[in-house]
Formats: C-alpha cells, sequence, structure tokens
C-alpha cells in the first residue's frame, strides 16, 4: 500500500513541475512583435482599427503588444483609448500626450517604450490594413532586418497622391536612400534599428529614412492602399512642404551645395553683365535701368532663398543644442507586472 502511495504521488508532482518550467520559459521569453500606433481624432476608427488588429493578431499566436500614442486628440479618442485598455490590458499600452507634436513624434515615444523583437508601425486611418502584419513578419523571417511596405495602388486625392511622388523622388536625389514608398506607415523593423533612431536624439526626425539608413538587409513588399473609412487626413500642404524641408536639411546638404554653385554661376553672370554694360556706356549706347532692375530682383531673390536654407540648418543646430524635449507624457497605461 505504501509503494502505490508513492507511486502515485511522484506522478502527481511531475507535470507540476514542467508546467512551472513552461510558465518561466514564457516569461524569460518576452514579446515578440509590438506595434506602434499614433493617434490624433480618432474616435470614428478606434473600435473596427481595435478588432481588426486584435483578432489578427490573436491569430498569429505571436507574443504581442500594441502601443497607441495618443498625440493631443480633443475628440472622444481618449476616453475610447482607456475603454480599450481596460478592456484588454493584457496587449494594449496606451501613451496619451500634453498636446499635439505630430506624428513622427507620436511614433519615437512609442519606440522608446516598445518591447518586442519586431516593431511594426501602422496608422490609423485604416488606408492600411491591420490583416497585412502577419505578411511583413513572414518576411522578417526570411532574414531581413527591415520590410517596408509601398502603396501598390494608391486611394488618395490627385493631391496627395502626386506631391508624395515629388517628395520621393527628391528623397532618392538629394539623400540617396533607396526606398519606394516612404510615406507608407505599415512598415516593420528589427528592435536594433528602432534603437538607433531613438539614440538619434533628432528635433524633427523622418524616421522611415532615418531607419533606412540603419537597415543593414532592407526590402519592399507591396501593401493594399484603401480610401479612408472615417474622418479625414491630418496633413494639409504646409505640412508635405515641412516634411520635404526636414527630409532634405535632416539628411542631405546638398541644398547648400546647389545653393552655393547656384551663387557662383550667377556672380560669374552678373561679371559678365557689367562688363557689357561698362562697354556700352562708353561707346555711348546705354539706356534705360529696366534690366538693371530685373537683374537685381533675381539677385534679391537668390539671396533670400538662401538665408531660408542657412536658417533652417542653424534652427536644428539650435535645437539639438538646446535638448528641447521632443514631447512631454501626460499619462500611460499599462498593466504593471
Amino acid at each position: 500500500m505504501q509503494k502505490k502511495a508513492l507511486v502515485r504521488s511522484t506522478k502527481r508532482k511531475k507535470p507540476i513541475g514542467l508546467k512551472l518550467n513552461k510558465m518561466k520559459s514564457s516569461l524569460k521569453e518576452g514579446i515578440d512583435v509590438s506595434i506602434v500606433i499614433p493617434v490624433f481624432n480618432e474616435q470614428e476608427n478606434i473600435d473596427l482599427l481595435s478588432k481588426r488588429l486584435l483578432k489578427t493578431m490573436d491569430a498569429t499566436e505571436k507574443r504581442y503588444e500594441v502601443v497607441f500614442i495618443d498625440d493631443g486628440s480633443n475628440d472622444q479618442t481618449p476616453q475610447m483609448l482607456r475603454k480599450l485598455f481596460n478592456k484588454r490590458s493584457d496587449v494594449i499600452r496606451v501613451i496619451t500626450f500634453n498636446g499635439n507634436y505630430g506624428q513622427y513624434v507620436a511614433i519615437l515615444a512609442g519606440f522608446e517604450h516598445v518591447r518586442g523583437d519586431i516593431v511594426v508601425t501602422l496608422d490609423a486611418d485604416l488606408q492600411n490594413l491591420p490583416e497585412e502584419i502577419p505578411h511583413l513578419l513572414d518576411k522578417m523571417n526570411e532574414g531581413y532586418d527591415l520590410v517596408g511596405g509601398y502603396r501598390a495602388k494608391r486611394h488618395d486625392n490627385f493631391f496627395r497622391t502626386y506631391a508624395s511622388k515629388i517628395v520621393n523622388f527628391v528623397r532618392a536625389k538629394a539623400t540617396g536612400i533607396v526606398m519606394k514608398d516612404h510615406g507608407c506607415m505599415l512598415r516593420a523593423y528589427k528592435k536594433f534599428i528602432i534603437d538607433e533612431v531613438v539614440k538619434t536624439r533628432e528635433t524633427s526626425t523622418f524616421i522611415t529614412a532615418l531607419a533606412q539608413k540603419f537597415a543593414g538587409n532592407p526590402i519592399d513588399i507591396p501593401v493594399t492602399h484603401e480610401e479612408r473609412v472615417a474622418g479625414g487626413s491630418k496633413y494639409n500642404l504646409y505640412k508635405l512642404i515641412r516634411i520635404t524641408f526636414d527630409l532634405l536639411t535632416g539628411f542631405s546638404l546638398v541644398p547648400l551645395q546647389v545653393f552655393t554653385i547656384v551663387g557662383m554661376v550667377i556672380s560669374f553672370a552678373s561679371g559678365i553683365y557689367f562688363f557689357v554694360e561698362l562697354f556700352k556706356k562708353v561707346i555711348g549706347h546705354h539706356h534705360g535701368y529696366g534690366l538693371h532692375f530685373a537683374f537685381v530682383f533675381l539677385l534679391l531673390s537668390v539671396i533670400i532663398l538662401g538665408v531660408g536654407l542657412l536658417g533652417e540648418y542653424l534652427g536644428r543646430a539650435y535645437f539639438a543644442v538646446c535638448e528641447h524635449p521632443r514631447f512631454v507624457i501626460r499619462e500611460i497605461l499599462e498593466r504593471k507586472e
């Protein structure tokens, strides 16, 4: 009787020990994927986005987290994110800014708080599909350290589509950074790339281009692009111009070099013009001042352009020296383990 009892007791303890070992192993392994989503006044999209995203990621059976960054929304977005956190605090984290700092700054804040081995960025407007995230993860498993999506068939208006194409062209020529679509936010990165982006301490960071510079083995794949489900675009002409300036002045000296060359050419032309006018005056064929005024206006426009470019570079250097905070976080919602 005693021997039988001893055998039964041994059989009970063995599975418990195995279960504990599995739990410890799971805790050590951590999080596989972090998904970073900046949001600003997206109350119409939060519910649908979260349902589709969580359904997609639950099906992958990967350990994941979703980091929402509320960029100072003034609609019902903060309340909806809080409810979502209360419902799925096992995977949802929410970072709330005290004001509006912009999409790229919001993504940087998410980068500073992610814990996954792979980091995926996604817009909240549902123009890129959360269901395509597994395709990016599969591509990462092939050995790439950055998988960038490019919109195979865009559903934006004429202005947004062709403005983006122009910026892509200028970026490629001025910086030498090769990527098909820097404006597509559906992208996956290895964690070491994200760490390098965070360490740069840029004040106005063009994240997709910066990450591309740090990647050793990147690839672009086509992704679906749909019309906006609800709400309106947060980009206007000024913001697109601002992004272009950040891109050019942040990654290249080409604008200053072009300005220098233009200055040299105009200086040479003005010298020739001076001697021509002097010769005409000597022989008595000099009449009127219209051409003089046109030439002066041309020189002034070039000078103003040069001062503007120098201001861009000096402004970036000033903010870098001052080390102003890029953002201020008001609240972080996350489950304490």
